[in-house]
């Protein structure tokens, strides 16, 4: 009888060792998924990754089944923009100067003003989706500015400029050309080296914009997201031949040029880039120079050195035609219906430019350049 206590005695004291093994087993594997690094996105561009749509156009998503459930996950339950609750950000460029920082978690307000967003909302939004982990966003956008000049990346080197803008120059401006070279060349890569200086700065203390990060677990640098190119498509002085096929032939070098200069200067050689092509007016009625020039910004995503690691995403697939159209009319001063100008004013919030400033079209964008970011990286 005794001897059977004992033995009892044994397979508890065994079962509760094996119980503590397990919950020690378990206690290092959420130590292990607490330590992994940082994922952190770098958002760069113009005045479309600024953001210029207003929180006022959110409604006018609700009645359209391709946007409807989006709303719904760009809204919490208190009807107000949902914030996310992993997914901080740095954001220079869209304070009123060029380096003013605003910093904290992701949501409504990171755009161009308070009451305006841009890609960052809804990347922020579905990547966090994605991997429910904690990440960090560095968002550098300026508007105005082009991948020629201010953007320009540094191996380049400095602006060879064409016959024409020489000749503009000296004989309708009556300008000095040699001057004028000069001058605008001063403006060659201070926007990309804007971008890069905030990147190290944030990077060098990433505990001062996300409170809760841990220095033992580090940081990884997981993807960027480039959103730019109205001012080079719109320059016509510079791509004199833009009507034409491979017109922006420049635009695509410069562009590969930027995304070998990053990797190199953030020492992130495979860094994933998404590339979001401008995609103003949608799809319908496109113009030669716009369609030469969506195919230079994907250019670099066919180029064999960056399979797999460079994708491009066509924005031009959620332009709204129906807001495009009113706009269009109203701009013209066509009459329009009861009817019509309630949906314009519930849509539109900002010039075709800034893709008509709706919700409609941005957020899906910005869930767009999620699903590619997060694809890249499961084929990484």
């Amino acid at each position: 009888m005794r001897n059977i206590e004992q033995c009892m005695k044994s397979m508890k004291s065994m079962r509760w060792m094996m119980i503590a093994g397990v919950a020690g087993l378990l206690a290092g594997t959420v130590s292990q998924a607490a330590a992994k690094p940082l994922k952190v996105y770098i958002l760069a561009g113009q005045s479309n990754m600024q953001g210029n749509v207003n929180l006022s156009t959110f409604d006018s998503m609700a009645g359209d089944p391709r946007t409807a459930p989006i709303l719904k996950d760009m809204r919490g339950a208190d009807g107000k923009p949902v914030v996310c609750q992993k997914v901080w950000i740095s954001s220079i460029g869209c304070a009123g100067d060029d380096t003013t920082e605003q910093t904290g978690k992701v949501t409504v307000g990171f755009g161009a003003s308070k009451e305006q967003f841009g890609p960052e909302f809804t990347f922020g939004i579905y990547m966090e989706k994605a991997l429910n982990e904690p990440m960090l966003i560095i968002k550098t956008a300026w508007g105005g500015k082009s991948l020629i000049t201010h953007f320009r990346p540094p191996s380049a080197g400095k602006r060879v400029f064409n016959d024409f803008i020489k000749e503009q120059w000296k004989n309708r401006f009556k300008l000095d050309v040699e001057e004028e070279a000069a001058k605008n060349n001063e403006l060659c890569f201070v926007t990309y080296r804007l971008m890069i200086e905030h990147v190290r700065k944030v990077l060098a203390d990433v505990g001062r914009v996300v409170p809760e990060y841990d220095p033992k677990q580090g940081y990884e640098l997981a993807g960027f997201v480039w959103f730019q190119g109205f001012n080079d498509m719109v320059d016509d002085w510079s791509y004199r031949d833009r009507d034409q096929p491979g017109g922006y032939a420049e635009y695509g070098q410069l562009l590969a040029m930027f995304v070998r200069d990053v990797r190199k200067d953030l020492n992130a050689p495979k860094l994933p880039f998404v590339i979001g092509v401008m995609g103003i007016d949608g799809m319908k009625d496109v113009k030669p120079y716009m369609a030469n020039f969506r195919q230079a910004m994907a250019a670099p995503a066919l180029l064999p050195e960056f399979k797999g690691n460079v994708v491009a995403v066509q924005t031009a697939l959620f332009w709204d035609d129906d807001l495009g159209a009113l706009q269009a009319r109203a701009e013209k001063g066509e009459k329009l219906t009861a009817e019509e100008e309630k949906r314009l004013k519930a849509g539109v919030s900002n010039q075709a430019y800034h893709y008509l400033g709706a919700a409609k079209i941005m957020a899906p964008i910005g869930k767009a350049f999620a699903e590619a970011m997060a694809k890249l990286q499961k084929t990484q």
